[in-house]
């Protein structure tokens, strides 16, 4: 699982320098502004389905039973249960797909739609750049089953490689489809196609096509044969949509939650959109690196311990990871939010009053780094013991809480307040997950001394950085990255206990 997760962890590190380095490119040509806001708001919608569909949803209730297949009856089970998986997202996909492009003016001028409070060119401009991400979703309701098919036979190498080419093919379209000029790089004038934001949008389609080809080897490494049936009477097949469903209300209910957002957001002025959009990414960043990572690494293991009825495994593996993740994020929480400031400034040159909206919602967003890492085990400890239902429920109490949150700190936190009600929701959720899991597992929760060296870590490494900021003022990228490293040195020592459990999950 160590090797699984450094393995995993290395690919991420590839991965979000290159979407950070996208995120520059765009930000640059577009700014904060109103035509990022519609790039931004159009893809809700298409991310909604692909969660559901062929995402998180599906792959969750999938890999738990793709390993138990194929622990008992091999990999020819395991790939015809997969087959008939696959078969009827891809058919319930493309009906879906269609409904949308018909039916898109309405769904993002409607007051309960996606953007009611922007102007009706820019909502126009929505509806057809969220027509043209339904192409990419088609691809993703292939290739994101490949993930799991390949995930559920232990394989984590060419499913970690996909999004670094999903990325590549992003930048492609930001550096060479969307400029009016050929942008100079490393000396070289790159060729433009003067397609503007419209070619943000194909250069999305050019990532899902590049992650459906890097994942194929892997099918015929592990022996895949591909069934035209849907096996509507496998008990399998039903099982995977019996546990589908809980799930898919769950991360229905994420997704709406940032739908909910944007049409709060849509009513505040222009850039308040493209500013949680990228408080969010930056949040993200850590939180894929430290979490993500160990979680996808750990739900096959998670799912063959339970399957072997090994409890204390369990709970052991559980309980290392959640320390573990502690002693990352927090820090990480603290140490992001004394710097962002001037990272954002220098990164994307979004000005003054640009970088200082970004900030805000970074900070909001980063308030809740430690509950997002949680829930990354958490659920998919839930999802190894083939339970949906727990996670559903904390999903539901934390979509209620952001809507109430959400609505109220709108007005007077503006962005920064969608990003607290956003962490606080999620916060919520991953302790409700939590005491849950503590009825079955009542050891789980053993942080020993590692609440307090982690939190005597933070504020060390907060000073430290606050400290290289007063002795180094300029406030540019070096600034904050010597900053940041400071304060990361300093709470190194603090941390060494945790970091030696990477070794021992």
């Amino acid at each position: 699982m160590a090797r699984a997760s450094l393995l995993i962890a290395t690919l991420f590190a590839i991965d979000k320098p290159l979407d950070l380095l996208r995120q520059v490119v765009v930000g640059r040509q577009f700014g904060v502004g109103a035509e990022l806001d519609a790039f931004h708001a159009a893809n809700n919608l298409p991310d909604l389905m692909r969660a559901l569909i062929t995402g998180g949803a599906l792959a969750l209730a999938l890999i738990p039973v793709l390993a138990d297949v194929r622990e008992r009856h091999g990999r020819p089970a395991l790939w015809l249960l997969f087959s008939r998986v696959a078969n009827l997202a891809f058919t319930v996909t493309a009906v879906l797909t269609v409904a949308v492009a018909l039916a898109a003016e309405t769904l993002v001028a409607a007051p309960w739609g996606i953007a009611p409070g922007f102007p009706a060119e820019r909502q126009q401009l929505v509806a057809d750049l969220m027509r043209l991400n339904l192409v990419a979703l088609l691809l993703f309701s292939v290739s994101g089953l490949l993930t799991s098919g390949l995930q559920a036979n232990q394989h984590f190498f060419l499913p970690a490689l996909a999004p670094v080419v999903y990325d590549l093919g992003q930048i492609f379209g930001a550096l060479v489809l969307a400029p009016t000029s050929g942008l100079v790089v490393a000396g070289l004038r790159l060729p433009a196609f003067g397609l503007g934001v419209h070619g943000l949008v194909d250069g999305v389609i050019v990532g899902a096509a590049l992650h459906l080809l890097v994942q194929l080897p892997g099918l015929a490494r592990f022996g895949f044969r591909w069934s035209p049936a849907f096996g509507w009477r496998d008990p399998r097949l039903r099982q995977v949509l019996t546990l589908m469903l809980p799930r898919l209300l769950t991360i229905g209910a994420f997704q709406a939650m940032f739908l909910v957002q944007d049409n709060l957001a849509s009513r505040l002025p222009a850039g308040a959109v493209t500013a949680l959009t990228y408080g969010w990414l930056i949040m993200q960043f850590p939180e894929t690196l430290i979490a993500t990572a160990l979680g996808t690494a750990l739900l096959p293991t998670l799912s063959e311990l339970f399957a072997r009825r090994d409890a204390a495994a369990f709970a052991d593996s559980v309980a290392r990871a959640l320390r573990l993740l502690l002693a990352l994020a927090l820090p990480a929480a603290v140490l992001l939010a004394v710097t962002v400031e001037p990272l954002v400034s220098s990164l994307f040159a979004f000005g003054e009053a640009g970088s200082a909206l970004v900030a805000a919602a970074t900070r909001g967003f980063l308030i809740g780094l430690v509950g997002h890492a949680w829930l990354e085990v958490l659920a998919r400890a839930w999802f190894a013991r083939l339970q949906a239902s727990p996670p559903l429920a904390g999903r539901a109490v934390g979509f209620i809480t952001f809507l109430g949150l959400g609505a109220a700190l709108v007005a007077p936190l503006g962005v920064f307040g969608l990003a607290l009600a956003n962490s606080i929701a999620f916060t919520g959720e991953a302790l409700i997950l939590l005491l849950l899991l503590r009825r079955h597992y009542p050891g789980i929760v053993r942080l020993g001394r590692t609440g307090g060296r982690v939190l005597a870590g933070s504020v060390a490494a907060v000073a430290a950085a606050v400290l290289t900021s007063w002795l180094v003022p300029g406030g540019g990228l070096l600034d904050a990255a010597a900053a940041a490293a400071a304060g990361a040195l300093v709470c190194l020592p603090f941390l060494i206990p945790e970091l030696r459990l990477l070794a021992s999950l």
